[in-house]
């Protein structure tokens, strides 16, 4: 309305210009409230608004198409009508399930914020953060604490792979300016934060060390006993596993009460959950240490403590176990995965499993069979292991569950592979008729029962925490509120009778002693 030397000007006089003129308040805030007047021009109009408005809103986030509808509504009602149409609509979405979801995940997402605010009073300052490793996530870990202003020593045996995680650093810098995020020189200033080196010199001078080397426990124990006699005393130790125990790494350790498992999530750089994970002999101002060198990452930090697959992939793995036995059902895979996505997942299990890469998935499952032979053994074969025998990975080697391509305009494409048919026809038994319900229950309930085992088991200290690492973590539908909450929408007692009416599908289908004692004296997860 006016240059900004003119603004001061230009306002007063048109302040002037308005107190001059003669003005009908009343008939003013009539024309405001009179409703417009139904014709089938205007019903073509608001015809048109909502396909326009209403077009990518999602469903499963009812508050969306809800006041979409009241606007279009109100239009022609009188005032006091609209006003008590918006009243009963308003009403009627908080008693939904997927209001007190959300409501639940913002009361969560403070107990997350309280808890870390306590840890950084008890935190060692951090000036300097040494990452072991330059590879996938070595490389997104060092991008990641330079990128939010905290120097990087990052060091690698092989120049080849130190390149690699500068230019992979470069790329995703790159993006942030041509989205206008940064300028040139910040790009420059976050790359110049990244010091690369191929030995343990200066790393004397780093408070927080971070190990991400390859996923296998002699390597890791190794480099972390390694690094450990390079460090000064009071440094901080961790290593970014996802599943082996931290207890076991810190054997080979001098200060074990200085080590603690720090676990990212892929792609860092888009992923907010860390893990940090709690050893036997971790003391609480590692801990704290690791909590506020993840908040200071921009990254929301979730306590555990040390046991198979942590807290999110032991909840993870159950699921994708329930996916398996599906399969030898003769259940569809991409109908598992259209049932799942209707959940509200953001991809379904044969899907997210091609996106991990199935030889990550093999891998991550021998170890949680190994630490809970009983419950997550396999009754049958494993698909995913015949496909990494294969050679099929997932995304990672073009071919999974799917087959991966790019078409003529340079998107990625994805049609079932025949080959992963080939071999669950060869793998699977008598097809089982399963609906769509008893399809979500049989992926579900395993995920639930063990996020309830999770809490039993001291794994997390708090329902809203477990609930919060499946949200952060894995991408679980955010208007379901985590798998506890989700528990409780369904009713503790119903859930229990889901899964009795599944117990032939093994002993991931077992309700605990603690949620049927939860169920029997009518108390949930949430208030």
């Amino acid at each position: 309305m006016a240059e900004p030397a003119e603004l001061k000007t230009r306002a007063l006089e048109l302040l002037r210009e308005q107190i001059g003129r003669p003005a009908d308040l009343r008939a003013i805030r009539a024309r405001k409230q009179d409703p417009l007047v139904a014709s089938d021009a205007l019903h073509q109009q608001l015809a048109a608004l909502e396909q326009q408005f209403g077009t990518g809103l999602n469903p499963n986030f009812e508050a969306g198409p809800t006041a979409l509808a009241l606007i279009l509504r109100h239009i022609t009602l009188p005032f006091r009508d609209a006003l008590a149409e918006e009243r009963n609509a308003f009403i009627e979405l908080l008693q939904r399930d997927s209001a007190r979801s959300l409501v639940g995940l913002f009361l969560n997402d403070q107990v997350l914020k309280r808890k870390a605010k306590q840890a950084q009073q008890q935190a060692r300052a951090v000036s300097r953060v040494g990452v072991l490793g330059a590879g996938i996530m070595g490389g997104g870990i060092a991008f990641q604490s330079a990128s939010t202003g905290t120097p990087v020593l990052m060091k690698d045996i092989r120049d080849e792979a130190l390149e690699l995680g500068l230019k992979t650093a470069g790329k995703l810098l790159d993006r942030q300016v041509e989205k206008g995020r940064l300028d040139q020189a910040g790009k420059e200033k976050v790359l110049a934060a990244i010091e690369p080196t191929l030995e343990y010199d200066g790393f004397d001078q780093v408070d927080l060390v971070v190990e991400a080397v390859v996923e296998n426990a002699a390597i890791k124990a190794g480099v972390l006993a390694d690094v450990e006699r390079a460090l000064e005393p009071g440094a901080i130790l961790t290593s970014n596993t996802s599943t082996i125990s931290i207890d076991r790494l810190a054997k080979s350790l001098q200060r074990p009460q200085q080590f603690c498992g720090m676990h990212f999530f892929n792609p860092v750089h888009l992923m907010p959950l860390v893990e940090v994970i709690r050893g036997r002999e971790t003391s609480e101002e590692t801990l704290a240490t690791a909590v506020a060198g993840a908040l200071s990452m921009g990254k929301t930090p979730i306590v555990v403590n040390d046991c198979p697959g942590f807290l999110v992939n032991r909840i993870l793995f159950p699921y994708f176990n329930g996916f398996n036995r599906l399969l030898l059902d003769g259940v569809d895979y991409q109908r598992i995965d259209r049932v799942m996505e209707g959940f509200g997942w953001p991809m379904g299990p044969a899907y997210l499993m091609d996106v991990i890469g199935l030889d990550t998935c093999v891998h991550a499952d021998r170890v949680m069979i190994e630490g809970f032979p009983e419950r997550m053994g396999h009754d049958g074969p494993c698909i995913a292991d015949h496909l990494v025998q294969a050679g099929s990975l997932g995304q990672k080697s073009g071919r999974g569950f799917y087959a991966y391509g790019v078409d003529e305009s340079g998107r990625r494409t994805r049609e079932p592979s025949a080959q992963a048919q080939q071999l669950i026809d060869a793998a699977k038994g008598p097809a089982v008729e399963l609906s769509d319900q008893d399809i979500l229950d049989r992926m579900m309930i395993p995920m639930c029962l063990e996020a309830v085992r999770c809490l039993e088991d001291g794994i997390a200290e708090t329902a809203a925490e477990v609930d919060m690492g499946l949200i952060l973590g894995l991408g679980f539908p955010r208007f379901r509120g985590g798998a506890l909450r989700y528990i409780d929408s369904l009713g503790l007692q119903t859930f229990c009778e889901r899964v009795e009416r599944h117990a032939g599908s093994g002993p991931l289908y077992r309700v605990t002693d603690g949620l049927r004692q939860r169920a029997g004296k009518g108390e949930t997860f949430f208030d």
